[in-house]
């Protein structure tokens, strides 16, 4: 089914496809004129132009109509990251019926500290593919392990490609970390700006993910991947200001150590999105060697163009962004901020 060269024609499988990463993953499809197929509870209306299974995974029979569909697809991208038993549900329902299978998990999946200049190599948490508990965001790391070895386990190594991104941001992020961003520089004034400014800061567009995911399985590729950005990418400056730029703002960056906003108690990537200080943690998530994303065509866009466009989505909506039930609302207090902003201004 899956093989290189052409790929006109492909049929495709998301188990999700409205959601953030999954209708990356649509869209970019789509505009390729595959024919692609959805599986999701309808909680989401689906993009125009695709074939709609309902089903709900975490249901008794909820893989029916998957199972009572006709035909078969040359690759099935998954981005489920609760309890790993849905993944191992579908896998096994589709070992005989896709051709790869492309699971969307997470370079949490390495055990903490991690290994100095470890990559792909690095050793890796236990999970439990059987695992029928969601353990919520402190599980997270756990499960998103439990579904690459449900994967592994139906379609062997060779015909399962795992996508193990960092942070992911761009249009239709349903987290906030970008949006919150975005949305606080817009508000003018004097921003808290967590330093050092020249931190680098590792993510990758959701619309660089999504094509290189099926650019990867198209290929035949299987195997585990770190999907982030390369190195000097952007830094936390960078970000702030690409940020600035797309929304106009006239705001002022104060550039702040790290030691002030740690004493106020501001937690370290969710008061401050995206945003560690240097030490261990910040290592382990920014230290990412991605040699062999990029050998298999890993392409990313300027972090200005990842900052205008998602203002552009939000710009557009007629309401709030979406927010994951599932993730609490990230950002600082304003009357923290400008306590902050008040000691190191005094």
């Amino acid at each position: 089914m899956v093989a290189g060269g052409d790929s006109r024609g492909m049929r495709l499988l998301v188990l999700g496809g409205t959601e953030f990463v999954g209708t990356a993953v649509v869209e970019d499809a789509l505009a390729r004129g595959w024919d692609v197929t959805v599986l999701n509870r309808g909680s989401h209306p689906a993009p125009p132009g695709v074939s709609v299974l309902r089903g709900d995974r975490t249901a008794p029979g909820g893989l029916g109509a998957l199972a009572g569909a006709a035909g078969s697809w040359d690759i099935a991208v998954d981005t489920w990251s609760w309890a790993p038993v849905a993944v191992r549900d579908a896998a096994a329902l589709l070992a005989d019926r896709v051709g790869c299978f492309a699971y969307v998990s997470s370079r949490s999946v390495y055990a903490y500290p991690g290994v100095p200049g470890a990559a792909e190599d690095g050793p890796l948490l236990d999970g439990d593919p059987g695992d029928t508990e969601d353990g919520g965001l402190a599980g997270y790391n756990r499960m998103k392990r439990g579904g690459e070895l449900a994967v592994l386990r139906a379609f062997g190594e060779r015909r399962t490609l795992l996508a193990r991104p960092g942070l992911i941001l761009g249009p239709g992020e349903n987290i906030g970390r970008l949006p919150w961003w975005l949305h606080r520089v817009a508000r003018g004034g004097r921003v808290l700006a967590p330093g050092p400014a020249d931190l680098e800061t590792r993510f990758i567009d959701v619309r660089d993910l999504a094509a290189w995911l099926l650019d990867t399985a198209a290929a035949g590729a299987g195997g585990a991947y770190d999907v982030v950005c390369p190195p000097g990418h952007t830094t936390i400056a960078g970000l702030l200001e690409a940020c600035m730029a797309a929304t106009g703002s006239d705001a002022e960056l104060v550039w702040t150590d790290p030691e002030p906003i740690l004493a106020a108690g501001v937690r370290p990537w969710t008061g401050l999105p995206m945003w560690l200080p240097p030490g261990e943690m910040y290592d382990y998530v920014n230290g990412i060697d991605v040699t062999r994303a990029l050998g298999a065509g890993l392409r990313v866009r300027p972090v200005a163009d990842t900052a205008a466009d998602t203002w552009a989505w939000l710009r557009g909506l007629d309401g709030p962004a979406p927010q994951r039930p599932d993730r609490p609302p990230v950002g600082i207090d304003p009357a923290v901020e400008a306590a902050i902003l008040g000691q190191v201004s005094g």
